[in-house]
């Protein structure tokens, strides 16, 4: 039967009907769930889904429930392997908390990028090519 699925279509993910996922989409947002279904286009639905935010060794997780995901935006899909989850160093914090993290951690970032932005405009280099989607 296996024979007969090409990997490179949608028919490649019958292997991972029923098993527990995580999901990176092309916004960035990472999404746990237990894939159930999927169409030709590679659309499929997840059940008891999760989203998930790191930072460091910190996380936490918002209930989503039963989510259709579009396949065009999902840049990376693959099954969990439920008992190396379970001894991941990982240590879970409230969303708030984990947010506040991240967006203090984004600002630093950008106020370092707009001083080297500067600095390197000062010697002639131009500043492009941050804009548009990451993939």
């Amino acid at each position: 039967m296996d024979a007969l699925i090409p990997f490179t279509t949608s028919g490649s993910l019958v292997d991972l009907v029923d098993k527990k996922v995580l999901v990176v989409l092309r916004d960035g947002r990472k999404l746990i769930g237990v894939f159930r279904s999927y169409d030709q286009f590679a659309n499929f639905l997840l059940e008891s889904c999760i989203e998930r935010i790191h930072y460091k060794f910190e996380y936490a997780d918002k209930d989503i429930g039963v989510l259709l995901v579009r396949g065009e935006n999902v840049v990376a899909l693959g099954e969990i392997d439920l008992i190396a989850e379970d001894m991941v160093p990982l240590k879970e914090v409230s969303w708030n908390e984990v947010e506040e993290k991240i967006n203090a951690e984004n600002k630093r970032r950008e106020r370092d990028h707009a001083i080297k932005d500067k600095v390197l405009g000062q010697i002639g280099f131009v500043n492009e090519g941050r804009e548009g989607d990451a993939y």
